[in-house]
């Protein structure tokens, strides 16, 4: 099997050089597009998680009230008829 070469002139250089700069150039604009999403989805995450964070609070809150308001219930006629 014969080997073919090619010359490399610097004509060729450059414009290899130039290709493989453009190519490089298009992934960093690929990176920083998904850079972009991903501050954006974790932003979006952030906002979701301090509202569940808020909800389980104030169901927490509801939750001890009501059980605050069933003890006082039950122990409130128990306590006055002694």
């Amino acid at each position: 099997m014969q080997v073919m070469r090619e010359s490399w002139t610097d004509a060729r250089l450059d414009d290899f050089r130039a290709e493989v700069d453009r190519r490089f150039d298009e992934v960093d604009r690929r990176f920083d597009r998904v850079e972009g999403e991903i501050q954006d989805l974790r932003r979006e995450m952030k906002v979701g998680f301090e509202s569940i964070h808020k909800t389980m609070v104030q169901g927490f809150v509801a939750l001890s009230a009501s059980f605050i308001a069933g003890f006082a219930a039950i122990v409130g006629p128990v306590a006055t008829q002694a």
